[in-house]
């Protein structure tokens, strides 16, 4: 059973940067697509962006496409969320999220798509 921890959360200002990692334990991450949803206070969670499986093509949610960057590391089973140019709107609650299922592909933005989910990482954007 694979197992997602989320780091890199954090405090930071508009304009500013933040990175999130991934880690996979159990299993290698390199046979499943990966995602970063997240979850502002009230709203529901969000997609945000996906990888698959060889790292070659990622797909992002509009508002972050351009300031986002996902990739991965699979000798270190990590995913990376390179985020920049921060917007009062990032701020959340980042959950890494993995599909074991072969059918996933990284345009499914569905919540039901993703059965592996880490506990998430808080990110905090200030004006």
């Amino acid at each position: 059973q694979v197992q997602l921890v989320e780091s890199g959360g954090g405090l930071a200002q508009t304009g500013g940067s933040l990175s999130l990692s991934c880690a996979a334990s159990g299993r290698s991450f390199s046979s499943l697509v990966a995602a970063w949803f997240r979850q502002a206070p009230g709203e529901e969670r969000e997609f945000v962006a996906a990888i698959d499986r060889n790292g070659f093509s990622t797909y992002y949610t509009d508002s972050v496409r351009g300031r986002f960057t996902l990739s991965r590391d699979d000798a270190k089973n990590t995913v990376y969320l390179r985020m920049i140019d921060l917007e009062v709107e990032d701020s959340g609650f980042y959950y890494c999220a993995a599909a074991s299922s072969a059918w996933t592909v990284p345009s499914d933005k569905k919540e039901s798509k993703y059965d592996i989910w880490g506990h998430g990482t808080q990110v905090t954007i200030s004006s």
